[in-house]
């Protein structure tokens, strides 16, 4: 049996839940989330927790039992806290500004590069090198962060580039003459 899907999922009491059919509504101080109930899989909410449980030990059930139960503790984490990611940019002259919700990078190409928020997302930078993507929905903030890093990835010589504030890059030697 799933040991994560086995778990229930607390829910504060400034969290409202609504339970129809093959879909999960997560109401919360910093919004609303919508979460959809994986084939084979029955929600019922009892006692302040949320209980998740499969109609058989199918391999299909058994894979949608565990991934329910994360996304409906992911939706409401996210309506009463909310995510953040961090990334960090390191280079000569590389640097980043807010303009109104949008970001302007210059990380060494001959232009800069714009990013515009997805939905739900906001953009903070507490200096030119530092940006921190939040919101309410997990995928979506680890999706733009994951944007916001291919414009310019970390490489393994120097290190220049843009990077997650808690990623590890490895670094390699250069030539040896």
């Amino acid at each position: 049996m799933s040991r994560i899907g086995k778990a229930p999922v607390p829910v504060p009491g400034n969290v409202e839940m609504n339970i129809s059919g093959q879909e999960i509504t997560v109401r919360g101080p910093k919004g609303e989330l919508t979460v959809p109930v994986g084939r084979g899989v029955t929600v019922r909410q009892e006692d302040g927790e949320v209980l998740v449980e499969r109609e058989s030990d199918a391999p299909e059930h058994r894979a949608m039992h565990g991934l329910t139960r994360s996304l409906i503790q992911n939706a409401v984490t996210g309506v009463t806290d909310g995510f953040t990611k961090t990334l960090q940019i390191a280079g000569v002259g590389y640097r980043g500004a807010l303009q109104g919700r949008d970001i302007n990078l210059q990380v060494g190409y001959s232009h800069p590069v714009t990013i515009t928020p997805r939905e739900g997302i906001d953009f903070e930078m507490p200096n030119a090198t530092t940006i921190v993507v939040r919101g309410i929905d997990k995928q979506r903030v680890g999706q733009q962060a994951a944007e916001i890093r291919r414009v310019r990835p970390p490489e393994p010589y120097k290190g220049k580039g843009i990077r997650y504030s808690d990623e590890q890059i490895r670094r390699k030697v250069g030539k040896a003459g």
